[in-house]
């Protein structure tokens, strides 16, 4: 990319979001933008630095793992107010759990300028990692995407129990350190033999994945010493049994838009 393009990126703060791990797993556009960008704030325990290494020579790479809130937003204003491009990358995608409605809310009063970039999420990562579709016909139609009430408390009407009254594929973020609790949650709807993949930082070179009964999942995960950056994929899907499943799509007996009779 020549110098031109690289300082054609318009002052303002973009959110993107990193994927879970793998750097190959960027998004062009977050390509695009970490190369350009003449600020890049990164959240350090949780962003691989390898994928810095797209980053300018000349970039200012400021980690974040060690700061508040409060120290993080006014510095991606001041660069800004600087006319300078701000990367603030996230892990994941920042639609979930990345704590950017703050961020956005104070940029905003702010009247700084800011973008947002999605990313892959882990559970896209584990379900690839997996070979498996967590929507199986006749088995499985709905993806859960929750967490157990911790220090961040959970809305009752999404308490654990009551999304796994579903019997969906539910992906369990942010619960390690209460997974005991989580189990017991689960097996109030779930058979004790429902597949569990236990994903641990999917996409960097200490990644684990475990894939247990339900009643095995606490002890598999303090086995495993597990308590941060761990997926817990629960979902019928995991079962060997599902090969019969087929989708309507391109069964030769469904017509459809694209499909003549």
């Amino acid at each position: 990319m020549n110098n031109s393009k690289v300082n054609a990126l318009k002052s303002a703060v973009y959110i993107v979001g990193a994927g879970p791990g793998d750097p190959e797993l960027l998004t062009i556009k977050a390509q695009k933008l970490l190369i350009a960008a003449d600020v890049v704030l990164f959240a350090d325990s949780l962003v691989p630095q390898q994928i810095l290494q797209l980053c300018r020579q000349d970039a200012e790479i400021i980690p974040t793992a060690d700061k508040t809130l409060e120290e993080i937003v006014p510095i991606m204003i001041e660069r800004v107010r600087s006319h300078k491009s701000v990367v603030r990358l996230h892990s994941g995608d920042p639609s979930l759990y990345s704590a950017i409605h703050e961020q956005i809310h104070l940029l905003a009063e702010a009247e700084i300028p800011f973008e947002v970039v999605p990313g892959i999420s882990a559970f896209q990562a584990a379900a690839a990692k997996l070979k498996v579709e967590l929507t199986v016909p006749g088995l499985v139609q709905s993806i859960i995407l929750t967490r157990i009430s911790g220090n961040t408390a959970v809305p009752e009407t999404e308490e654990l129990a009551r999304l796994a009254a579903h019997k969906a594929s539910l992906c369990l973020y942010l619960s390690a350190r209460h997974v005991e609790t989580a189990q017991a949650k689960l097996l109030e709807h779930y058979p004790a033999n429902t597949p569990v993949a236990i994903c641990f930082r999917l996409g960097w070179a200490d990644e684990k994945i475990r894939v247990v009964p339900l009643n095995q999942m606490a002890n598999c995960t303090k086995h495993e010493n597990l308590v941060r950056t761990t997926l817990y994929v629960i979902s019928p899907a995991l079962s060997q049994t599902t090969s019969e499943a087929r989708s309507r799509l391109y069964n030769s007996q469904h017509t459809h838009l694209f499909r003549n009779d």
